[in-house]
C-alpha cells in the first residue's frame, strides 16, 4: 500500500536575510485510495507544504520527516521524487517558450520511466488525454503554457497527471481561476486518476466549490502553519457556512 507520511514538518523561507518559519509542525498521512483536502486562508502554509514535498529550493526543511512507502523523500533530488511517484500540479505553472507540449510531455515521461514511450502509442495516449480535457490535438504543438488561458494551464497540468501516472498527486489550487465548465473538466480528470488502484491525492484549495465535484475522504484546516482542525467532507460544508474566522482567532491567542 502506497503511503505518503509527513511527521512534525517544519519549514522556513528566507525573507530579507532572515528565516521565517511557515510550517510549524505538520503531521499528515495520505494512503492510497484516499483524497485529502487541505483548506485554509491565504498565508496559512498550504502551498508551502506542497512545494516542500516537491523539493523547491526556496523552502528549507528545518525538522521533521517526509516518507513515501518508508523511503526518505527529503533525501531525494527533485527528479528522484518524481520518479518515486510524487507529482505536483502548480498553482502558477511557468511558461517554457520554444518547447512544445508534445516534447515536454514525452521528455517528462521518458525521465520518469527511464525509457522513451513508443511513439505511435504515445501520440494516441496524448491525443486521448487532450480530448478528455476538451483540448484540441493542435494544443500539443503549442509552447508550454505560453499564451495559455488560466483554464488551459490547469487542464494541461491534469493532462500531465494522467499521462505521467504518479502514485501521489499534490494539486495546489487546481481550481484557481477556472470558470464552471473548466472546473468540471479538471475535476473529471482528477476523478479518473484517483479511481485507479494505488493512487493518493492531496487537494489544496481555498474554496469548497471543487469539493462538490471531487469528494474528499478527509479535510484538514491549515491556519498559521499548523493543522487547526480535521474531519470528513462535512467539515468543508461547515467552512463554507462559517469561514475560517474562529480558527484564525484561536491561532492568534
Amino acid at each position: 500500500m502506497s503511503t505518503l507520511e509527513i511527521k512534525d514538518l517544519r519549514v522556513s523561507v528566507t525573507t530579507d536575510d532572515e528565516d521565517k518559519e511557515i510550517l510549524k509542525g505538520v503531521t499528515l498521512t495520505i494512503k492510497e485510495g484516499e483524497t485529502h483536502a487541505i483548506m485554509g486562508p491565504n498565508g496559512s502554509g498550504k502551498s508551502t507544504l506542497a512545494y516542500s514535498i516537491a523539493g523547491h529550493p526556496k523552502y528549507k526543511v528545518t525538522s521533521g520527516t517526509v516518507t513515501l512507502d518508508g523511503e526518505d523523500v527529503l533525501a531525494m533530488t527533485v527528479d528522484q521524487r518524481a520518479r518515486a511517484g510524487l507529482f505536483l500540479a502548480m498553482q502558477y505553472p511557468v511558461e517554457v517558450p520554444g518547447v512544445s507540449v508534445a516534447n515536454f510531455l514525452r521528455t517528462a515521461k521518458t525521465a520518469i520511466d527511464g525509457e522513451a514511450p513508443k511513439l505511435r502509442t504515445w501520440v494516441k495516449d496524448v491525443n486521448t488525454a487532450l480530448e478528455e480535457l476538451n483540448l484540441d490535438p493542435s494544443f500539443a504543438q503549442r509552447s508550454v503554457n505560453e499564451g495559455f488561458s488560466g483554464g488551459e494551464k490547469k487542464r494541461h497540468e491534469i493532462a500531465q497527471l494522467e499521462l505521467l501516472n504518479p502514485r501521489m498527486a499534490v494539486l495546489d489550487e487546481t481550481d484557481s481561476g477556472l470558470d464552471i465548465d473548466a472546473l468540471k473538466i479538471v475535476a473529471e480528470g482528477v476523478n479518473r486518476f484517483r479511481a485507479q488502484k494505488g493512487k493518493g491525492v492531496v487537494l489544496i484549495t481555498h474554496y469548497t466549490r471543487i469539493l462538490r465535484y471531487i469528494e474528499p475522504d478527509f479535510v484538514h484546516v491549515f491556519v498559521a502553519g499548523r493543522i487547526a482542525e480535521q474531519g470528513g467532507p462535512e467539515l468543508a460544508e461547515q467552512l463554507e457556512a462559517e469561514g475560517y474566522d474562529k480558527y484564525v482567532k484561536a491561532a492568534a491567542v
